[in-house]
């Protein structure tokens, strides 16, 4: 790709080479757009550094395992050209998107005998919530989760979350809240944390929640600070007496939801846990820009 592409906009790479995203292209007998045979990973990036790529890599191996598709590069491979194309693109911080499938092949169900994986990756500035969301929260709607078993894998055929988050976007809202069987999992594009009497509360990692990154962070942000937090089933009820609720994902960090189902979370606004919390992401996103300053956790 020619190095003077505009950064300000998106750069792809596929299969070794990058361009302009508006002239990627992907052929049609590709598997992932047949079948949604693919795993993905959506990975921040600040100050044109890859954000927790250690998780991310191991999230996507265990994807791949998990649809039996070897993984076409080594740990080392990807982060080279993960760091190229963040460096390539457009602005500081940038949502950087990678997919593999399972490349191209005559349609069938089967997987090919032959074949190569498919990479796709593309980079985009990295839109975060203003203050004002920030500051107020947003609403959510709640549905039953009626997706598949294995929502732990984060794969591309994602037309069950789509339909979900279409949910909340009808309703005028920034996400709707999952529960199966009377258990709170996840949202349809973030994870779910509650707060009851000072206690931080989340689901655990199982088949039915996907493991996000900033779930992991928030947990560790908590134990290194002494919030008091409890990895257990929580159910539909205490979601619903909640004094604070929270969504966590890679592109919107940690927002509060201050509304639920028309009805107020606690207070109706964001909550001292959250707050806290929030300061101390944020912090630590500076160390990234700054690496001789000390964050907290």
């Amino acid at each position: 790709m020619d190095a003077n592409i505009p950064t300000e906009q998106g750069v792809a790479y596929i299969n070794g080479e990058f361009s302009p995203l508006s002239e990627a292209r992907v052929p049609v007998l590709d598997r992932g757009f047949i079948f949604g045979d693919g795993v993905y990973e959506v990975i921040p990036v600040y100050s044109r550094q890859p954000f927790r790529l250690e998780g991310h890599l191991q999230r996507l191996e265990r994807s791949l395992e998990g649809i039996r598709l070897a993984n076409p590069h080594t740990r080392a491979q990807w982060a080279e050209v993960i760091g190229e194309l963040a460096r390539r693109g457009p602005g500081e911080d940038q949502s950087l998107y990678l997919q593999v499938s399972r490349g191209v092949a005559k349609r069938d169900h089967a997987f090919p005998k032959e074949g190569k994986p498919t990479v796709f990756m593309m980079t985009n500035p990295l839109v975060l919530p203003d203050a004002r969301t920030i500051g107020e929260g947003v609403s959510a709607v709640s549905t039953v989760d009626n997706r598949w078993l294995r929502c732990d894998l984060k794969t591309i055929a994602l037309l069950p979350n789509v339909l979900l988050r279409q949910l909340a976007v009808d309703a005028g809202a920034a996400e709707v809240v999952l529960f199966r069987d009377g258990m709170l999992t996840e949202g349809s594009a973030s994870n779910i944390f509650v707060v009851k009497n000072g206690v931080l509360l989340s689901p655990p990692k199982s088949n039915l929640i996907l493991a996000g990154i900033t779930y992991d962070v928030v947990l560790e942000l908590a134990r290194a600070n002494g919030i008091p937090c409890e990895v257990r089933a929580v159910s539909e009820a205490e979601v619903r007496a909640a004094d604070e609720l929270w969504l966590t994902s890679s592109t919107r960090e940690i927002l509060a939801i201050s509304k639920l189902d028309g009805g107020p979370v606690g207070q109706g606004r964001p909550g001292p846990v959250f707050k806290q919390i929030y300061a101390l992401f944020q912090e630590m996103k500076s160390t990234l820009r700054h690496p001789g300053k000390t964050a907290h956790a």
